[in-house]
């Protein structure tokens, strides 16, 4: 998204128990990403495919173009701040032509991308998931998908599990992976200590299977706030990342760390 949040993903990778990142394509800084990708080809690099723009003084456009996507921008040529106007002026195909357009530019740029996934979850909107999920099954690319406990998946979300259940079982017979949770939010505490805590309780309570946790790990300078007043708790993220004593339960826990190339290896027997 951001020099500071690449700085961060990177630091978490080298030096932290992150095992993945996804990279947004429609933002300013992604040619030094993927300058690092190229002289480290071994990380676990997706697209995180980017429909919405929410941030007031730092915004993007879409990649495929505003004359090519028109619903999918406001009155200012940028992807619109939240999912609802997403969902208000976009059709089903404006959104299968950026999602496309992102991948191809991700390709196009050198990133070989080992999964989709999605900002802000616009991708799982009932009316753009199927398109997600073609996309991925005709890529053969994996996404971010999940079809199995869903412990941690809101509550407001279980009307879509059958709906869920179905995706994933079309992407686990078209020989991609599929995960079994997603853990958007792990830590809010607002002092870093409690973070700590509820991420050892998270990680000590989570089901057998594969459970993602996405964290937005990021090493603000002076610029980050204004983008967002969110440096803190993204600072906190990156810190918890390369804690010794994160890294040191989870190997008392013998939690196996993966990643989506890993994952597509395993699916596929290799």
């Amino acid at each position: 998204m951001s020099y500071d949040s690449n700085m961060g993903a990177q630091k978490a990778i080298e030096n932290g128990v992150a095992t993945s990142l996804s990279v947004m394509m429609p933002c300013p800084w992604v040619p030094q990403c993927a300058a690092w990708l190229k002289d480290h080809p071994q990380t676990d690099a997706g697209v995180h495919l980017t429909l919405t723009s929410e941030w007031k003084k730092y915004r993007w456009g879409p990649v495929a173009g505003q004359s090519v996507v028109p619903g999918l921008v406001d009155e200012h040529g940028y992807l619109y701040h939240g999912v609802a106007d997403v969902v208000a002026h976009a059709t089903p195909d404006e959104f299968e032509t950026e999602i496309r357009a992102q991948l191809d530019k991700a390709i196009a740029m050198g990133i070989q991308p080992t999964h989709l996934d999605s900002h802000m979850g616009t991708c799982f909107q009932p009316q753009y998931i199927e398109r997600y999920v073609k996309l991925g099954i005709e890529k053969k690319v994996p996404i971010l998908m999940f079809g199995g406990h869903m412990q941690h998946i809101s509550a407001e979300a279980d009307q879509f599990k059958p709906l869920l259940r179905s995706l994933a079982e079309q992407l686990w017979n078209a020989g991609l992976p599929v995960i079994d949770d997603l853990v958007t939010r792990p830590t809010e505490g607002p002092a870093y200590e409690q973070r700590k805590t509820e991420l050892i309780e998270l990680l000590r309570e989570m089901k057998p299977g594969i459970t993602q946790i996405i964290v937005h790990c990021t090493e603000p300078t002076e610029v980050f706030s204004q983008i967002s007043g969110s440096g803190p708790a993204r600072q906190a993220e990156l810190r918890l990342m390369t804690d010794p004593d994160i890294k040191a339960f989870i190997e008392s826990e013998n939690i196996v760390l993966t990643n989506w190339r890993d994952l597509q290896r395993r699916r596929a027997g290799i």
